[in-house]
């Protein structure tokens, strides 16, 4: 019907435009949109009909409309200007593909500034995880160390390092003065900066001798300045304002960041991107390939994951210095101050082609309530690296053994239960002994190593052959010896056995165990490794009868002597096979035996036939 209708109209007017309505002086006539004949769909038509007509006609007969039918209107200059913006600001395909870069050849990028301006809140904001501590000190300083972490902003992947606060007056070898020392050197492997200011407080007297001492040290270096905690100022009012004091500091145009909310990411995206992208494109291609095989096993199956090596122990006995002799370079501060560390920091470095991630917590102090700020922060902290630590490394002071005549404190031996109960293999190390090694002490110097083992085997008696080390981490005497007492802990704590060689090891270790009564003795029928790390094993007895604790203890003993299971933490269950399985699985396999009489002349007997 709508075909014999529009050929009728077309023949008697040759005009594409028919009014079916009649149109009143007052009412607007609607616009004539012309299209081309080609691409309509309703054929014998000497003209196309007007679009208003195509449009409405079409679809109240059932026709497909004019996105099926491959119409499209006449764009107005509304419709095109918008579409031209659209284009213009569509986003443009990366230059670089940072998810596929290796993470050692990433750019790096420090955040500086003076104190409490927000580095460590922006720091996590980056990485996506809480790290560092954050704690509003306007009179002290929360972070004192380096910490650095692979950094996450859309697509963008880079090196990213936490620095202290930035005192450029302070007095000399004061802990202000170690860590901005510290910061100037971590500089020299940094590629760009974000220099972060209050936009609360303004622009400060300090933040004007950050900048002066950002020119002087960070030659070649690109420097942003970002104006923190601005979420809750106006575009046009005091931000602004502020914007043009941050100017002052001549690194450029200033961003409006929020690291607690996440304000002004975007943006900070699109300034640092150019920049990144420019610098990876500029080194050789070889090094931007992303090596995705990592063996973690080797031929014979020793365990090749990475080490998680957590050094804990009270304050002041040495675990910074010893972090830096392992790591051999001043990677965090130390000094003589009790309580200097105040992060967990965590690194990466290569010992015999393994890699160990290192983490020196903070000093394990007894939690008596009383502890606020930072202080309970660190505690919290340390607690939680022991948890996801592999390898304990809990460190004892020698010196201050040799005059207590103890070798474990309270607080020592409560770590050491501590690693024992999560199941982690654990290693002390007695440090400071170069001031035992003088010709008076040498008698004190064979005290404390005679001692100190068979204390801790007291203190510790579900744990037998923990290793113990003494070095003096100040002049780096030690250091390998204690790299090779970890990783063969860390070797046993992964090692797995196998069921076969396990029974043939149950069947001598029960025939030598005395047991009181031979009618009560369990049996075991098997024993098996259900996992490692640490090493679990699982008894299956049949009857009622359950292993007392003198037999774990027997087994677990035996174990620890026969397969060099010294140092770590091993657990043994036990599960009871009811003997109606055992009987049920015997029947299946014996033939079934019937009873049938036989009648003779003189008297019955019977016998048993075996059905096959």
């Amino acid at each position: 019907m709508a075909l014999i209708f529009l050929r009728t109209i077309s023949r008697r007017t040759r005009s594409g435009f028919v009014p079916l309505f009649p149109l009143s002086p007052i009412s607007n006539p609607l616009p004539l949109v012309s299209c081309s004949a080609t691409t309509h769909l309703i054929h014998g038509l000497r003209r196309s009909p007007p679009a208003w007509l195509h449009l409405h006609l079409l679809r109240f007969c059932g026709v497909p409309n004019s996105e099926d039918t491959r119409f499209t209107p006449f764009l107005t200059e509304d419709d095109s200007s918008k579409k031209k913006r659209k284009n213009k600001h569509a986003k443009k395909k990366p230059r670089v593909d940072f998810t596929k870069i290796d993470p050692s050849v990433l750019p790096t990028v420090i955040l500086v500034g003076r104190p409490n301006v927000g580095k460590s809140a922006l720091f996590n904001r980056l990485i996506r995880r809480r790290e560092a501590l954050v704690y509003n000190t306007p009179d002290d300083h929360v972070t004192r160390d380096i910490r650095e972490g692979i950094a996450k902003l859309g697509d963008l992947r880079f090196r990213v390092l936490d620095s202290a606060g930035l005192e450029t007056e302070a007095t000399s070898g004061s802990i202000l003065s170690r860590t901005t020392d510290m910061t100037a050197n971590v500089l020299a492997r940094s590629q760009f900066a974000i220099l972060l200011i209050d936009v609360r407080d303004g622009l400060q007297p300090l933040d004007l001798e950050v900048g002066k001492w950002l020119r002087r040290h960070a030659h070649g270096i690109r420097t942003i300045v970002a104006m923190n905690k601005s979420e809750s100022l106006d575009e046009q009012g005091s931000l602004t304002a502020e914007a043009g004091q941050a100017y002052t500091l001549g690194f450029g145009d200033p961003i409006a960041i929020s690291a607690e909310t996440g304000f002004g990411m975007a943006e900070l995206y699109e300034n640092l991107r150019p920049l990144l992208e420019d610098y990876i494109l500029q080194r050789p291609e070889d090094e931007h390939a992303h090596d995705d095989t990592y063996p973690e096993m080797e031929d014979n199956g020793e365990c090749k994951s990475p080490l998680q090596l957590a050094i804990v122990g009270r304050p002041n006995v040495g675990k910074s210095t010893l972090l830096n002799a392992l790591l051999q370079e001043e990677r965090v501060l130390v000094g003589p101050e009790s309580g200097l560390t105040r992060d967990s920091i965590r690194t990466q470095f290569t010992f015999e082609e393994r890699t160990v991630y290192l983490v020196d917590t903070a000093g394990w102090l007894l939690r008596a309530g009383k502890e606020k700020g930072p202080a309970s922060l660190s505690v919290m902290q340390s607690r939680k690296n022991l948890m996801r630590a592999h390898v304990i490394a809990l460190v004892l002071d020698a010196e201050e053994i040799a005059k207590t005549k103890t070798s474990l404190k309270h607080a020592e031996v409560l770590i050491a239960r501590r690693a024992v109960d999560e199941g982690r293999a654990l290693v002390v190390i007695v440090n400071k002994m170069d001031l035992l090694w003088g010709r008076r002490s040498t008698m004190i110097r064979e005290k404390v190593i005679n001692a100190v083992p068979k204390e801790i085997q007291m203190v510790i008696p579900q744990i037998t052959g923990i290793p113990v080390v003494f070095v003096s981490a100040l002049e780096g005497k030690g250091r390998v010896a204690v790299m090779h007492q970890v990783v063969d802990a860390y070797q046993k704590w992964c090692l797995r056995l196998p069921t076969a060689r396990l029974n043939r090891w149950l069947r001598k270790v029960m025939s030598r165990h005395s047991w009181r009564d031979q009618a009560t003795q369990p049996k075991i029928k098997y024993f098996t490794q259900v996992k490692a790390r640490p090493p679990t094993f699982v008894a299956f007895l049949s009857g009622k009868m359950q292993l007392s604790d003198t037999d774990i203890r027997f087994l677990t003993k035996s174990l620890k002597e026969d397969f060099d299971l010294g140092g770590i933490p091993i657990r043994i269950t036990q599960r009871s096979i009811p003997r109606k399985a055992v009987t049920s699985k015997r029947s299946r396999k014996l033939p079934a035996r019937t009873k049938v009489r036989i009648l003779s002349g003189k008297r019955s007997t019977s016998q048993e036939l075996i059905s096959p």
